[in-house]
């Protein structure tokens, strides 16, 4: 039995899951494993990678369960804008989400976008009587680099985008996002109701305190993410050709990738930037570790995961004053936020805490303490009692229709 009632079997819808290196599939699988350690049975639903087995939903015997948790691999395909990030198309998804949904008869689903695969299982779960709760971690920035869109169709496209995902979520019964900011943006596009703002939660104890390099040189600044346009990591590679004393550490990769070297060639800094692409988990830990200073320049974050493991990792964070970094971030307690694309300040920022061993430590430890109330466990606490919200509000106003075998 969990910690709030009687065990529920949950399905959650993610367009993007595990092997996927990103924010969002990080949070779906620890949402999903932090449910299933107490005692839920967690199914999760998502489009199938290379190598891995699809299922057209009519068994569950085609399926990846470790023990923990089960998942159900849909069909899928390759796109042009990354090598191995896999979708499915929503007439794929629709012949695959309903008669799983049926056959599983989940107490509640959980759907993580508003793309092809949330939005099958959304609209089935709608068709079936089974409440939704719906998690937002989309912003039109992070897709719009991908596409070659002339400037002055942006801005159209991205409130299409916004209309878009409202049309989708507004039948959800529940509507949640990262943090507060996120929310206004919900809000501020259209979304009706009262979307409620419940962390992606972090692991504090997968991350060790960073270790003090008091007097070191050169300082290692640490960037984690999509090498994509907008994290902006070029200002971070303009800013420390500026600050002698740091090293930058890039962990990630992206469609940036060649002309951020490129950068790093022209300014003369390449022997102080290293680009280390993807790494495993245990390589990444050891990453924040070694780390003295973390940077997250990126403008479209919603919460930022990699700035939350820094933090748990004890390091001082230097980040853009955009969207929800400021709700991590406070300056001069924990690091600095400097105005997007105002590389003087950035680099003014990195210089401060190069030259301040005694200022990182007390900052590293300011983190760790902000981070503590973005531990996974309330994150599943706070789920858990949502779920239940949700499905005694849908019981009570409605008979639920019997789900067809």
């Amino acid at each position: 039995m969990s910690k709030t009632g009687p065990a529920l079997r949950i399905l959650i819808a993610a367009d993007t899951f595990p092997p996927d290196v990103n924010g969002a599939a990080h949070f779906a699988e620890r949402l999903a494993r932090g449910l299933a350690r107490r005692g839920h049975e967690v199914h999760v639903v998502s489009p199938a990678h290379a190598g891995t087995t699809a299922t057209d939903g009519a068994t569950v015997g085609a399926t990846d369960a470790d023990g923990e948790i089960t998942v159900h691999r849909i069909p899928s395909l390759g796109t042009p804008f990354h090598p191995t990030f896999r979708v499915s198309t929503p007439w794929g998804a629709s012949r695959a989400v309903a008669p799983l949904l049926a056959l599983l008869r989940p107490d509640v689903v959980h759907v993580q976008s508003h793309f092809a695969v949330g939005r099958s299982t959304l609209r089935a779960a709608a068709a079936y009587g089974v409440p939704v709760v719906a998690t937002n971690h989309f912003m039109p920035e992070n897709l719009l680099g991908y596409a070659p869109l002339p400037r002055p169709l942006r801005a159209p496209v991205a409130r299409w985008a916004w209309r878009d995902l409202v049309r989708v979520y507004r039948r959800a019964q529940a509507v949640t996002a990262p943090t507060p900011r996120a929310v206004r943006l919900l809000t501020d596009n259209g979304l009706p109701g009262d979307p409620l703002a419940i962390s992606c939660g972090i692991d504090l104890g997968h991350y060790p305190a960073s270790r003090t390099r008091a007097g070191a040189t050169p300082v290692s600044v640490l960037f984690v993410g999509r090498l994509d346009k907008e994290k902006n990591v070029d200002e971070l590679i303009r800013a420390a050709a500026v600050v002698p004393d740091v090293r930058l550490d890039i962990v990630g990769d992206g469609a940036c990738r060649a002309s951020l070297t490129a950068l790093a060639e022209d300014l003369g800094v390449a022997s102080r930037v290293r680009f280390h692409g993807f790494v495993s988990d245990d390589e990444l830990v050891a990453a924040y570790q070694r780390a003295d200073v973390f940077c997250m320049p990126g403008t479209a974050e919603l919460q930022s995961l990699a700035t939350m493991e820094a933090m748990a990792a004890g390091l001082p964070v230097v980040a853009a004053d955009a969207m929800a970094l400021p709700h991590l971030v406070r300056p001069g307690v924990n690091g600095f936020l400097y105005p997007p694309g105002n590389v003087t300040l950035l680099a003014a920022a990195l210089a401060e805490l190069a030259d301040g061993p005694a200022a990182r430590t007390a900052m590293g430890l300011a983190s760790r303490k902000i981070i503590a109330g973005h531990d996974i466990q309330r994150t599943v606490d706070a789920f858990e009692s949502l779920y239940r919200a949700t499905i005694s509000t849908v019981t009570s106003s409605a008979v639920q229709p019997t789900l067809a075998a």
